[in-house]
């Protein structure tokens, strides 16, 4: 049996997680996230049929997304790989909706990144099925970075994947499409959902993500600012921390962690501050500070508490250290503890040091607990 053309990354004995690729691109849409996750899991992406590497004559016309599943799922049973997590976008992510709703018992987990449970009926996709039956993908190409990417961004590589696509091929993943609605099925979705949209996205617009995310119990709903519809490609740093969290890696574990010592209050407004810039900061945070050092047994959290308001008075971080007063009192440290650790840090940090770190924990404490320490 033809099998779909795919790639192979990370430790053939970890978790295995599929990634699925949006209309008229490649495998290549994940270069930029599937490394990184390669570190924890065993991923495999994989091309549509006649994109990419794949065989054209593997879909004909009148193909719907439960085809591409199917096709999907005989590469997995090839690889040995029973259960799966897996995300995809647009017609990628459709496929993972079909799975979800259909062959539960093969998914672990779920990840719908700009794509809906259905894609605005189906006389659009039956026109462009039409006009690239007749003309070819040269014009929906040069279109392609309208459709795709905000303004003057682009991945030309993802552009020159549209172009060689075989337009049969591509018209017979329109027909899936236009044939697709799972909107009446969402509620029996059991397995974990991320849901992220593309804030500027005009082909699946964040309401469509919205629509899923009210319907599927327990589903999780992440809002990229900044981005459209190729996320992996435009937010990979972004796209990876949401990934992550969702898969439950050390960034998944450490955001737990973060909330738990800092409260959710803090963490949320570090959340809502984030932006494309800085999300790959807040990643590399939850997952090695807080997903494998403060995860550590070696040290109780009380003395992870100790060493890091030392560290801090050393450093003169006097906000950093406010905050993490405020979680050693969370953590269970008394006024009279917290005090003797800056007496402790005055010796050996200094006593000007000392001084500024006593002023900002008073305060601290005051705001607390109503006490002066």
């Amino acid at each position: 049996m033809t099998l779909l053309a795919h790639r192979a990354e990370g430790p053939p004995s970890a978790p295995p997680l599929l990634l699925g690729p949006s209309l008229g691109t490649s495998n290549a849409l994940w270069d930029k996230v599937a490394p990184e996750l390669s570190i924890t899991h065993r991923v495999v992406r994989w091309d549509l049929p006649g994109h990419g590497s794949s065989a054209a004559g593997l879909i004909e016309a009148g193909a719907t997304v439960g085809d591409l599943a199917d096709l999907v799922l005989a590469l997995a049973d090839s690889l040995g790989i029973e259960r799966f997590a897996y995300a995809g976008v647009s017609l990628g992510g459709a496929v993972g909706l079909h799975l979800a709703v259909h062959r539960p018992e093969r998914l672990s987990s779920l990840a719908v990144i700009c794509s809906s449970a259905h894609f605005n009926g189906a006389k659009p996709w039956q026109e462009r099925a039409a006009l690239v039956r007749r003309e070819g993908l040269a014009g929906l190409a040069e279109s392609a970075d309208a459709r795709w990417f905000t303004s003057g961004f682009t991945v030309p590589e993802l552009v020159e994947d549209h172009r060689r696509a075989d337009p049969e091929a591509y018209a017979a993943c329109c027909d899936a499409l236009a044939a697709f609605d799972l909107r009446d099925r969402l509620a029996e979705i059991a397995v974990p959902a991320l849901l992220v949209a593309g804030r500027n996205d005009p082909a699946t617009p964040p309401a469509h993500l919205r629509e899923i995310a009210d319907a599927v119990p327990g589903a999780t709903l992440v809002e990229l600012p900044g981005a459209s519809h190729l996320a992996p490609a435009q937010c990979p740093e972004a796209v990876l921390t949401a990934l992550r969290a969702h898969l439950g890696g050390p960034a998944g574990r450490g955001m737990e962690v973060r909330r738990e010592v800092l409260g959710d209050a803090h963490v949320d407004r570090a959340q809502a501050r984030q932006t494309p810039f800085t999300a790959r900061f807040q990643d590399f945070i939850s997952r090695y500070a807080w997903g494998e050092i403060w995860t550590d047994p070696t040290l109780s959290r009380r003395e992870r508490s100790m060493i890091t308001l030392t560290a801090l008075v050393a450093h003169g971080h006097y906000d950093e250290l406010a905050m993490h007063v405020r979680a050693a009192r969370r953590g269970g440290l008394t006024p009279e503890e917290i005090g003797a650790v800056l007496l402790q840090s005055a010796v050996y940090c200094g006593v000007p040091a000392a001084n500024s770190a006593f002023a900002t924990a008073q305060r601290v404490l005051a705001e607390e607990d109503g006490t002066a320490g």
